[in-house]
């Protein structure tokens, strides 16, 4: 994803790269990036026998839609929210989720740092109007709502920018990154603003996780004892990124696509964490390769719940083979691995509502769609929406502190824990 910061006044919990980074930087202009993530010509819309071929992000796999995706969809409101969007990188963030087809949207503006990218992200999403940067598209009194898919450095610092303007906000994962004072500061900007937030957690409309939700809901679960997540996603060279945040990422500071299979379960949280973490052999997860000197490619954490139980929640790079976002639950009513075995008869609806008319269930599990649509939903209801500021924190802190259990060789630590 890109970041939409203006200058390098802006502060956030990422160092400052080293001259020979910068000069790196600097180095690889607009058609060896493209190329070097397999876009090359198709991004510039040139001629290429290679377009069919090319290789999908991890997790941006699109999988078979269902033709009855809508079926049964009832407006609840016909008034459009005014969105803005924010940030058009490698992932394409956004315009993956589908704002620009809700029936209950309109997209007003668009924004990117790169021209190029802002012109390409107005086009899919429809939209005339663009601004060069975050800190002017939340000036415009016709925007409500805003979606920021920047760099994940720059996600607490855009959103509390966002809600100080007087809108709602979304952002891609994590909600913080690395700072815990960080996701703090989001906590008290959202909570004062009485305005909606929302961190778009994939794993929280997979069909697995929406279906534990639904049972736990129902007391089918009971207390959980164990819970487990895991997020493999190798990476032998890095998804390039705005100034090369993903380098030497630490794996558990990118936590929520596990740790969602204990927290957007129950809607609890993790108390204690006592993590480990396994050197890596992947040349940028080096120590003396990477700005965060992190020498780990896989941190594995076992965390104390909120309701006593226990949870393991492990995130990997450097692992090939098998990957993905996925996780187990075992309650003291029953389980779900892959299906649920337990003692409650009488289920409740284990399928995902129904999508608006025109909207895809996108790419992470078909949760792309469902993120989008429980936001903007949250808005016009005017209710709290699922993966909220305390959701959201209770995700990502927890990792944040994972890792500095990691570093100090699995030291049992405490995790500062958000309501709402």
């Amino acid at each position: 994803m890109l970041a939409d910061m203006k200058s390098d006044k802006n502060k956030s919990a990422l160092p400052a790269p080293s001259l020979s980074q910068q000069a790196a930087n600097h180095r690889v202009n607009r058609r060896s990036f493209l190329a070097s993530v397999g876009l090359g010509a198709a991004a510039l819309n040139l001629p290429s026998k290679t377009q069919a071929a090319e290789k999908v992000i991890q997790g941006f796999e699109r999988g078979p839609e269902d033709p009855n995706a809508s079926r049964n969809w009832k407006p609840v409101s016909d008034r459009k929210v005014r969105v803005g969007i924010v940030g058009y990188g490698v992932c394409k963030f956004g315009a993956e989720f589908g704002f620009q087809n809700h029936p209950n949207v309109e997209v007003v503006a668009v924004s990117d740092l790169f021209p190029d990218r802002c012109a390409e992200l107005a086009r899919v999403c429809r939209c005339q109007k663009t601004y060069p940067s975050l800190e002017e598209l939340v000036k415009d009194d016709k925007i409500e709502a805003v979606f920021v898919a920047t760099d994940a450095p720059s996600h607490a610092r855009h959103v509390i920018e966002v809600l100080k303007h007087g809108k709602h906000a979304a952002s891609a994962v994590p909600a913080a990154y690395g700072s815990v004072e960080e996701a703090q500061q989001l906590y008290s900007a959202v909570k004062a603003s009485g305005l909606k937030y929302m961190m778009f957690e994939t794993s929280c409309f997979h069909e697995d996780l929406f279906g534990m939700r639904q049972i736990f809901n129902s007391g089918g679960l009971g207390k959980l004892v164990y819970s487990e997540g895991e997020y493999y996603h190798y990476m032998e060279e890095p998804i390039p990124s705005y100034k090369d945040w993903r380098v030497g990422l630490p794996p558990q500071w990118y936590p929520t696509h596990s740790n969602a299979y204990y927290v957007c379960v129950t809607g609890g949280s993790f108390t204690e964490v006592s993590c480990m973490g396994i050197p890596s052999q992947v040349k940028h997860l080096l120590p003396a390769n990477n700005r965060y000197q992190n020498p780990f490619g896989t941190e594995i954490a076992l965390f104390r719940t909120s309701e006593g139980g226990m949870s393991r929640m492990a995130v990997s790079w450097d692992t090939p083979g098998f990957s993905g976002e996925m996780g187990r639950i075992r309650g003291q009513r029953g389980t779900y691995y892959g299906k649920y075995e337990g003692l409650e008869k009488n289920l409740p609806p284990l399928k995902r509502p129904a999508l608006p008319t025109g909207v895809a269930s996108g790419g992470h599990g078909g949760s792309h769609g469902y993120l989008m649509d429980e936001f903007v939903t949250a808005i016009l209801l005017d209710r709290k929406p699922l993966v909220n500021v305390a959701l959201a924190l209770n995700m990502t802190v927890a990792g944040i502190v994972a890792h500095e259990s990691a570093m100090k060789g699995g030291e049992l630590m405490k995790i500062p824990q958000f309501t709402f």
